[in-house]
């Protein structure tokens, strides 16, 4: 007789025949395996698997899900809808852009990735003269993506203050750039999908009657177009199955709303409410450090996570190095010697910080130890210039009207193709009332239509018509050629390996990158280019994630969410750093910090390193820092110090025995200590200084520590800063 592979709340949750169902799943507790099982139940209790409908957040998760109904349910898998949510609305909105639709763009349309809408947000700075300084292109593109994600469109976006004028205005131009290019940016593959069911009850219907079930992972990290979505998706039979945790909500800053699980139970008061506590990945010792440290937020529902592994596992080692060197080099040192020992290989170690700045030290001490690592989320392979070249080529391919790639590819390699005889090509085609990319379609065709001659100086079209050539040529073979046939007709007709390569180490690098990227197009020639370029769009950063490469994995906290490590380090623990000195005066952020290192810490499977500086080099200078008040919440019975750290004796949870928390020992008496001359503070509180790199600021407060003035200074510029003022340069203004 097979062994049940689920415990019992598993099984109830996989078998309820309730229509709602909330499943609130600790980390490592099996959540996928539930959906997936969840899936296989409905499918083998004959619902048709194209009644279902399950959604989640990254291509990694939605491929891991797939594998496993392959493996459980065979050929009887093929046809549910499993994706992420970008991908799934893409593929209804390919359905049903078509002629006569109320949607702004056809079925042809390109998605845009960030370093695309970061470009277009650039170019409508500039074209309406506001100042890049004041209005900076990420937190203007930041403040459209918030706007889209509450379904607000420029037509509807409220100006209060100057400010939302500026944005309101960029947030016109951006979204006529995509218009006229006939692109969709990321939030809008959700927002046009509510707005086309919200305007089109027929169209809701069709589909609401099609998904039977709908089902959703990571269900705490959804935004308000997303939870209107699942309403709209599941309105016909009720039925939805939604499988999320509040404690590990850590995406608030682009949208997120851990409070949609509250939402949940509020809109569906009969919903069915399971815990699942049962812990499959870390040690106690983990899940009790962790539980210290969620069990001081609120608004939540509490966990008591227990492990289903029988030993209770190491102490917690915490670490206090002298600076961010000293402490990039133990966690170098430390993996070295568990090499060395063979007690571990080199994947099994994550190093997780809370900002992408703080992996510059740490690569330098890995290189100069000549360790292997893997950086994830920095330069993704996806965002190598060379990469984005060929991608924009087979973009511009397949929509002519792609603008943004027409800018990048018309003068790569170069072909004489100026600033001028591009402003040439817009002006004209807006003359004849269509798109550059179309003109030069036009102008490439062996017999051109008689309306298109002469709209271009001879000078100018006789620039333009070898591309435009190419170009017409392309765009004709894209039903008749394979993907791989028409990715090597491009690099053979513009030269592209003649142009990248040139003998160097790096050139033949980048050359390599795009050999790369070729093998993919192999994977799609039967799949086609829509296809290969719509998973190009919504890869994320784990999804470029190497299976296999045994090396150290560096990474933010935030891309750390869904993986899991043998053994994890967690540096910066310094209040500033975690929490993030962004979070100290508003309460939901310091709660979601809170959430961000609980899920670090869970990512562990047997062993926690928590390192802090007691300093931190900046601009030639040194800033002091405390230990993070995290750190408090942890049980002192788990923890083994190391390095400087001293214990400090203070009761922080009575729930808890034995509770100590760390920081600098304490002064002693002044009646102990050897006599020494005093040391005069040269600043005051509310003085005026300047620094070299930071500009203008005023003293908050200065004191005498070890023989050493430090001084707490808030800069116009940068915002608090703790400095050794021997070693600051502090010019006194006032």
């Amino acid at each position: 007789m097979t062994k049940n592979p689920l415990n019992e709340r598993q099984q109830r949750a996989v078998t309820s025949p309730t229509n709602q169902i909330l499943v609130l799943a600790g980390p490592g507790s099996g959540k996928t395996r539930v959906l997936t099982h969840r899936i296989a139940h409905l499918v083998q209790g004959g619902v048709a698997p194209y009644r279902i409908l399950a959604v989640t957040f990254t291509n990694k998760a939605a491929r891991e899900m797939e594998t496993r109904l392959e493996n459980m349910l065979g050929g009887k898998a093929n046809g549910v809808w499993l994706g992420t949510f970008h991908a799934t609305c893409a593929r209804i909105l390919r359905r049903e852009a078509l002629p006569g639709s109320s949607l702004p763009f056809d079925t042809r349309f390109v998605i845009m990735d960030a370093d695309d809408q970061l470009s277009i947000v650039r170019r409508a700075i500039k074209e309406l003269n506001i100042s890049d300084k004041l209005f900076r292109p990420n937190a203007v593109l930041s403040a459209i993506s918030n706007a889209k994600n509450n379904l607000i469109l420029p037509q509807d976006f409220a100006a209060r203050s100057y400010r939302d004028e500026v944005i309101l205005r960029v947030y016109q131009r951006y979204q006529q750039s995509l218009q006229s290019s006939n692109a969709l940016d990321f939030d809008d593959l959700l927002l046009w999908v509510v707005r086309l069911f919200s305007a089109n009850p027929e169209v809701q219907n069709r589909y609401a009657h099609q998904f039977e079930y709908v089902l959703v992972d990571e269900f705490q990290d959804t935004n308000r177009v997303q939870y209107e979505l699942l309403r709209q998706l599941s309105s016909a039979y009720g039925n939805l199955f939604v499988v999320g945790d509040e404690d590990q909500s850590i995406y608030r800053w682009r949208g997120a709303d851990y409070r949609n699980v509250l939402r949940f139970e509020k809109d569906y008061p009969r919903c069915e409410k399971i815990l699942l506590e049962q812990n499959y990945r870390s040690t106690q010792t983990v899940l009790d450090a962790a539980r210290g440290v969620i069990d001081q937020n609120r608004n939540r529902t509490r966990k008591h996570l227990s492990s289903a592994r029988a030993e209770k596992g190491k102490q917690i080692v915490l670490f206090e190095a002298v600076d961010d060197h000293e402490e990039a080099e133990y966690v170098v040192s430390t993996i070295q010697r568990a090499l060395r020992d063979k007690l571990a290989e080199g994947a099994d170690f994550a190093i997780m910080y809370r900002t992408n700045a703080q992996s510059r030290v740490l690569e330098e001490a890995f290189l100069s130890a000549g360790l292997p690592y893997r950086l994830v989320g920095a330069q993704r392979f996806y965002g190598r210039r060379e990469i984005k070249d060929m991608i924009a080529y087979l973009r511009l391919v397949y929509n002519p009207s792609d603008d943004v790639s027409l800018g990048r590819v018309i003068n790569v390699p170069a072909r004489h193709i100026g600033d001028k005889t591009v402003e040439a090509l817009q002006e004209a085609a807006r003359s004849a009332g269509i798109s550059a990319g179309e003109l030069l379609l036009e102008l490439g065709a062996p017999e051109p239509e008689a309306a298109f001659n002469g709209l271009l100086p001879a000078r100018i079209h006789g620039v333009l018509q070898p591309f435009a050539r190419h170009l017409h040529e392309w765009h004709n073979q894209l039903d008749s050629a394979s993907l791989p046939a028409l990715f090597d007709r491009i690099l053979e007709d513009t030269n592209y390996q003649a142009w990248l390569d040139d003998g160097t180490d790096e050139g033949t690098d980048r050359w390599a990158n795009v050999l790369e990227l070729r093998k993919l197009a192999f994977d799609y020639e039967t799949r086609g280019l829509e296809a290969f370029l719509e998973n190009l769009a919504l890869v994320s950063d784990q999804d470029t994630l190497p299976e296999e490469n045994n090396a150290a994995t560096l990474l933010t906290l935030h891309a750390a969410k869904g993986l899991e490590f043998d053994r994890v380090f967690i540096i910066g623990m310094d209040d500033g750093l975690l929490p993030h000195s962004r979070s100290k005066d508003d309460e939901e952020e310091m709660a979601e910090e809170r959430r961000l290192f609980y899920v670090g810490l869970t990512r562990a499977k047997n062993q926690i390193y928590l390192v802090r500086a007691e300093r931190r080099s900046t601009y030639g200078s040194y800033e002091y820092s405390t230990p993070s008040q995290f750190l408090e919440d942890i049980p002192r019975s788990l923890v083994q110090e190391s390095g400087k750290v001293k214990p400090v004796r203070r009761v922080v949870n009575p729930a808890w025995d034995e509770t100590m928390t760390w920081g600098r020992v304490p002064q002693a008496p002044a009646s102990a200590r050897t006599p020494q001359p005093a040391l005069q503070s040269r600043y005051k509180a509310t003085m005026r200084v300047r620094h070299p790199s930071w500009g203008d600021g005023v003293i908050l407060e200065s004191r005498i520590e070890d023989g050493e003035e430090t001084v707490d200074v808030h800069f116009e510029s940068v915002g608090f800063k703790r400095l050794l003022a021997s070693l600051a340069k502090l010019e006194i203004l006032s």
